[in-house]
Protein backbone atom coordinates (compact mmCIF):
# COMPACT_ATOMS: atom_id res chain seq x y z
CA UNK A 1 0.00 0.00 0.00
CA UNK A 2 1.02 3.77 -0.84
CA UNK A 3 1.46 6.21 2.25
CA UNK A 4 0.03 9.55 1.69
CA UNK A 5 3.37 11.04 2.06
CA UNK A 6 4.78 8.65 -0.78
CA UNK A 7 1.98 9.50 -2.62
CA UNK A 8 1.97 13.24 -2.20
CA UNK A 9 5.92 12.54 -3.58
CA UNK A 10 4.43 10.85 -6.80
CA UNK A 11 2.51 13.60 -7.19
CA UNK A 12 4.94 15.86 -9.44
CA UNK A 13 2.31 19.13 -8.01
CA UNK A 14 -0.97 17.36 -9.05
CA UNK A 15 -3.61 18.21 -6.86
CA UNK A 16 -4.37 15.20 -4.32
CA UNK A 17 -7.81 13.93 -3.03
CA UNK A 18 -8.99 12.22 0.26
CA UNK A 19 -12.72 11.08 -0.11
CA UNK A 20 -14.55 10.58 3.54
CA UNK A 21 -16.28 7.34 3.96
CA UNK A 22 -18.48 6.32 6.75
CA UNK A 23 -18.70 2.69 7.40
CA UNK A 24 -22.34 0.75 6.95
CA UNK A 25 -24.61 0.15 9.84
CA UNK A 26 -24.09 -3.63 9.20
CA UNK A 27 -22.53 -6.23 6.41
CA UNK A 28 -23.56 -3.82 3.70
CA UNK A 29 -20.83 -3.64 1.45
CA UNK A 30 -22.56 -2.05 -1.36
CA UNK A 31 -21.19 1.61 -0.74
CA UNK A 32 -17.77 0.13 -1.63
CA UNK A 33 -18.09 0.10 -5.13
CA UNK A 34 -19.83 3.69 -4.83
CA UNK A 35 -16.89 4.71 -3.32
CA UNK A 36 -14.70 3.52 -5.20
CA UNK A 37 -15.78 4.96 -8.56
CA UNK A 38 -15.30 8.16 -7.16
CA UNK A 39 -12.02 8.21 -8.06
CA UNK A 40 -10.19 10.15 -4.94
CA UNK A 41 -6.73 9.27 -4.36
CA UNK A 42 -7.36 7.71 -0.71
CA UNK A 43 -10.78 6.75 0.95
CA UNK A 44 -10.50 8.15 4.85
CA UNK A 45 -13.15 5.18 6.73
CA UNK A 46 -14.55 7.40 9.94
CA UNK A 47 -14.54 6.39 12.92
CA UNK A 48 -18.12 5.53 13.99
CA UNK A 49 -19.95 8.77 12.98
CA UNK A 50 -22.36 9.96 14.90
CA UNK A 51 -20.96 8.13 18.02
CA UNK A 52 -23.51 4.56 15.91
CA UNK A 53 -22.49 1.07 15.68
CA UNK A 54 -21.48 0.65 12.89
CA UNK A 55 -18.38 -1.92 10.72
CA UNK A 56 -15.01 -1.05 12.41
CA UNK A 57 -12.82 1.60 10.38
CA UNK A 58 -9.74 -0.39 10.27
CA UNK A 59 -11.76 -4.07 8.89
CA UNK A 60 -13.52 -1.39 6.64
CA UNK A 61 -10.38 0.39 5.24
CA UNK A 62 -9.34 -3.41 4.70
CA UNK A 63 -12.25 -4.34 2.59
CA UNK A 64 -12.00 -1.32 0.48
CA UNK A 65 -8.09 -1.99 0.23
CA UNK A 66 -8.83 -5.80 -1.05
CA UNK A 67 -10.24 -3.71 -4.54
CA UNK A 68 -7.34 -1.84 -5.10
CA UNK A 69 -8.35 1.40 -3.54
CA UNK A 70 -5.55 2.96 -1.14
CA UNK A 71 -7.34 3.78 2.19
CA UNK A 72 -6.75 5.44 5.65
CA UNK A 73 -8.77 4.58 8.83
CA UNK A 74 -9.59 6.75 11.31
CA UNK A 75 -8.99 5.94 15.45
CA UNK A 76 -10.49 8.01 18.25
CA UNK A 77 -9.47 7.99 21.85
CA UNK A 78 -12.18 7.69 23.49
CA UNK A 79 -12.78 4.39 23.58
CA UNK A 80 -10.30 2.56 24.15
CA UNK A 81 -7.65 2.19 26.83
CA UNK A 82 -3.65 2.18 25.49
CA UNK A 83 -3.77 -1.46 25.55
CA UNK A 84 -6.89 -1.90 23.79
CA UNK A 85 -5.50 1.05 21.15
CA UNK A 86 -1.73 -0.26 20.33
CA UNK A 87 -3.53 -4.19 20.00
CA UNK A 88 -5.86 -2.53 17.41
CA UNK A 89 -2.71 -1.09 15.30
CA UNK A 90 -0.71 -4.30 15.26
CA UNK A 91 -3.43 -5.59 13.48
CA UNK A 92 -3.79 -3.03 11.33
CA UNK A 93 -0.34 -3.12 10.80
CA UNK A 94 -1.22 -7.07 10.04
CA UNK A 95 -3.36 -6.05 7.30
CA UNK A 96 -1.46 -4.40 5.53
CA UNK A 97 -2.94 -0.48 6.97
CA UNK A 98 -0.52 1.84 7.27
CA UNK A 99 -2.43 5.27 7.25
CA UNK A 100 -4.54 6.73 10.02
CA UNK A 101 -5.62 9.61 11.50
CA UNK A 102 -5.88 9.97 15.31
CA UNK A 103 -8.82 11.97 16.58
CA UNK A 104 -10.54 12.68 20.23
CA UNK A 105 -14.14 11.61 19.32
CA UNK A 106 -16.80 13.55 20.43
CA UNK A 107 -17.81 14.15 23.72
CA UNK A 108 -21.08 12.20 25.57
CA UNK A 109 -24.40 13.75 26.05
CA UNK A 110 -25.99 12.76 29.31
CA UNK A 111 -28.26 10.80 28.16
CA UNK A 112 -25.70 8.87 26.09
CA UNK A 113 -23.54 8.48 29.21
CA UNK A 114 -26.33 6.35 30.58
CA UNK A 115 -25.46 3.75 27.54
CA UNK A 116 -21.65 3.56 27.45
CA UNK A 117 -18.56 5.18 29.01
CA UNK A 118 -15.69 7.37 27.72
CA UNK A 119 -12.54 5.76 28.25
CA UNK A 120 -9.80 8.51 26.60
CA UNK A 121 -6.82 7.16 28.30
CA UNK A 122 -5.47 8.99 25.53
CA UNK A 123 -5.06 12.25 24.16
CA UNK A 124 -4.67 12.43 20.16
CA UNK A 125 -0.71 14.40 20.99
CA UNK A 126 -0.24 11.21 22.99
CA UNK A 127 -1.61 8.72 20.81
CA UNK A 128 0.59 10.33 17.91
CA UNK A 129 3.55 10.42 19.50
CA UNK A 130 3.06 6.33 20.62
CA UNK A 131 2.51 5.44 16.88
CA UNK A 132 6.15 6.65 16.63
CA UNK A 133 7.36 4.61 19.48
CA UNK A 134 5.92 1.65 18.11
CA UNK A 135 7.43 2.39 14.35
CA UNK A 136 10.38 2.60 16.44
CA UNK A 137 9.43 -0.88 17.70
CA UNK A 138 8.28 -0.13 21.61
CA UNK A 139 4.77 -0.35 22.76
CA UNK A 140 3.55 2.04 25.24
CA UNK A 141 5.42 0.16 28.51
CA UNK A 142 8.84 0.02 26.54
CA UNK A 143 8.68 -3.10 26.06
CA UNK A 144 9.96 -4.51 22.36
CA UNK A 145 7.80 -5.77 19.41
CA UNK A 146 8.75 -8.75 17.25
CA UNK A 147 8.37 -6.07 14.60
CA UNK A 148 8.47 -2.21 14.21
CA UNK A 149 5.33 -1.08 12.47
CA UNK A 150 5.17 1.27 9.47
CA UNK A 151 2.05 4.00 10.28
CA UNK A 152 1.84 7.40 8.46
CA UNK A 153 -0.04 8.87 11.26
CA UNK A 154 -2.36 11.92 10.30
CA UNK A 155 -4.10 14.21 12.70
CA UNK A 156 -6.97 16.69 12.67
CA UNK A 157 -7.62 20.28 12.78
CA UNK A 158 -10.99 22.85 12.80
CA UNK A 159 -10.18 26.40 11.65
CA UNK A 160 -13.92 26.91 12.98
CA UNK A 161 -12.66 26.62 16.41
CA UNK A 162 -10.13 29.87 15.70
CA UNK A 163 -7.12 29.95 14.21
CA UNK A 164 -5.00 30.68 17.11
CA UNK A 165 -6.41 27.89 19.06
CA UNK A 166 -5.63 25.78 16.30
CA UNK A 167 -2.02 26.88 15.92
CA UNK A 168 -1.32 25.74 19.32
CA UNK A 169 -3.12 22.25 19.21
CA UNK A 170 -1.45 21.60 15.55
CA UNK A 171 2.08 22.97 16.92
CA UNK A 172 1.67 19.95 19.61
CA UNK A 173 0.43 17.31 16.86
CA UNK A 174 3.76 18.17 14.98
CA UNK A 175 5.90 17.70 17.63
CA UNK A 176 4.27 14.48 18.58
CA UNK A 177 5.23 13.09 15.15
CA UNK A 178 1.65 13.81 13.03
CA UNK A 179 3.27 13.36 8.88
CA UNK A 180 -0.01 15.23 7.40
CA UNK A 181 -3.65 16.93 8.86
CA UNK A 182 -7.41 16.93 7.67
CA UNK A 183 -8.79 19.84 8.43
CA UNK A 184 -12.45 20.20 8.81
CA UNK A 185 -14.77 21.24 5.95
CA UNK A 186 -14.87 25.07 5.72
CA UNK A 187 -16.09 27.73 2.96
CA UNK A 188 -13.40 30.74 3.59
CA UNK A 189 -10.61 29.97 2.06
CA UNK A 190 -8.84 32.59 3.79
CA UNK A 191 -9.17 30.79 6.53
CA UNK A 192 -6.27 28.90 5.96
CA UNK A 193 -4.13 31.64 5.20
CA UNK A 194 -5.16 33.10 8.71
CA UNK A 195 -3.99 30.36 10.00
CA UNK A 196 -0.77 29.36 8.17
CA UNK A 197 -0.02 33.22 9.45
CA UNK A 198 -0.52 32.27 13.05
CA UNK A 199 1.25 29.10 13.10
CA UNK A 200 4.38 30.99 12.25
CA UNK A 201 3.60 33.77 14.64
CA UNK A 202 3.48 31.06 17.61
CA UNK A 203 6.00 28.72 15.87
CA UNK A 204 8.91 30.68 14.38
CA UNK A 205 8.06 29.07 11.34
CA UNK A 206 6.22 27.87 8.56
CA UNK A 207 3.43 24.76 9.03
CA UNK A 208 5.87 21.64 8.18
CA UNK A 209 3.24 19.49 6.85
CA UNK A 210 0.66 18.98 4.49
CA UNK A 211 -2.47 19.48 4.79
CA UNK A 212 -5.89 18.12 3.74
CA UNK A 213 -8.18 20.99 3.15
CA UNK A 214 -12.09 20.27 3.79
CA UNK A 215 -14.40 20.56 1.17
CA UNK A 216 -17.73 19.55 1.49
CA UNK A 217 -20.26 18.99 -0.77
CA UNK A 218 -23.53 20.48 0.47
CA UNK A 219 -26.82 18.84 -0.18
CA UNK A 220 -30.17 20.28 0.42
CA UNK A 221 -31.86 17.30 1.99
CA UNK A 222 -28.68 16.65 3.82
CA UNK A 223 -27.01 17.42 6.55
CA UNK A 224 -24.74 21.49 7.23
CA UNK A 225 -21.87 21.63 9.19
CA UNK A 226 -19.80 24.53 10.21
CA UNK A 227 -20.49 28.55 8.90
CA UNK A 228 -23.03 27.50 5.68
CA UNK A 229 -22.58 30.89 3.44
CA UNK A 230 -25.85 32.58 2.71
CA UNK A 231 -25.34 32.33 -0.76
CA UNK A 232 -24.29 28.74 -0.66
CA UNK A 233 -27.71 28.31 1.16
CA UNK A 234 -30.00 30.12 -0.81
CA UNK A 235 -28.19 28.52 -3.84
CA UNK A 236 -29.51 25.30 -3.19
CA UNK A 237 -32.86 26.67 -2.15
CA UNK A 238 -33.07 27.88 -5.99
CA UNK A 239 -31.73 24.41 -6.89
CA UNK A 240 -28.39 24.32 -7.86
CA UNK A 241 -26.80 21.02 -6.75
CA UNK A 242 -24.15 20.59 -4.12
CA UNK A 243 -21.39 19.28 -6.67
CA UNK A 244 -21.65 22.10 -8.57
CA UNK A 245 -21.04 24.65 -5.75
CA UNK A 246 -18.39 22.48 -4.37
CA UNK A 247 -16.93 22.05 -8.05
CA UNK A 248 -16.64 26.03 -7.81
CA UNK A 249 -15.59 26.10 -4.23
CA UNK A 250 -12.84 23.55 -5.80
CA UNK A 251 -11.66 26.17 -7.79
CA UNK A 252 -11.16 28.47 -5.38
CA UNK A 253 -8.94 26.14 -3.25
CA UNK A 254 -7.08 25.89 -6.39
CA UNK A 255 -6.55 29.24 -7.02
CA UNK A 256 -5.61 30.31 -3.29
CA UNK A 257 -2.57 27.04 -3.72
CA UNK A 258 -4.55 24.84 -1.55
CA UNK A 259 -3.77 21.29 -3.82
CA UNK A 260 -4.13 18.92 -0.77
CA UNK A 261 -8.59 18.22 -0.80
CA UNK A 262 -10.45 16.50 2.13
CA UNK A 263 -13.67 15.58 -0.06
CA UNK A 264 -16.35 15.30 2.34
CA UNK A 265 -19.90 13.79 0.07
CA UNK A 266 -23.28 14.63 1.14
CA UNK A 267 -24.58 13.19 4.15
CA UNK A 268 -28.39 12.53 4.07
CA UNK A 269 -30.91 12.69 6.66
CA UNK A 270 -31.12 8.81 6.22
CA UNK A 271 -27.54 8.56 7.15
CA UNK A 272 -26.23 7.66 4.17
CA UNK A 273 -23.67 9.46 1.51
CA UNK A 274 -23.97 10.38 -1.58
CA UNK A 275 -20.87 8.85 -3.32
CA UNK A 276 -21.93 10.00 -6.70
CA UNK A 277 -22.19 13.61 -5.82
CA UNK A 278 -18.22 13.23 -4.68
CA UNK A 279 -17.73 11.29 -8.18
CA UNK A 280 -18.86 14.45 -10.18
CA UNK A 281 -17.15 16.75 -8.28
CA UNK A 282 -13.67 14.88 -9.08
CA UNK A 283 -14.61 14.02 -12.22
CA UNK A 284 -14.87 17.78 -13.01
CA UNK A 285 -11.62 18.64 -11.28
CA UNK A 286 -9.78 16.26 -13.32
CA UNK A 287 -11.60 17.71 -16.47
CA UNK A 288 -10.78 21.02 -16.07
CA UNK A 289 -6.92 20.05 -14.89
CA UNK A 290 -6.33 18.42 -18.12
CA UNK A 291 -7.10 21.19 -19.94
Amino acid sequence: MTTVIQKLAQSQGRPVFICDFSPPRGADLSAIAQVREAGADFVCVAYSPGKSVRVDSTVMAYLIAQHGQEVIFNLACRDMNRLAVQNHLLGAQALGLENVVVLQGDGLTEKERASFKEVNDYHPSALIQDIARLNHGDDFRGLKLRAPTAFCAGAVMDFGKGVEQEARTAHAKVQAGADFFLAQTFYDVALAKRFHEAYRQQAGQPFPKPIFYGLPVPAKDGLLFGDVPAKVREDMDKGRSGADIAQEQLGEFLAAGLRTIYLVPPILRSGRRDYGAARDVLAAARTQLLR
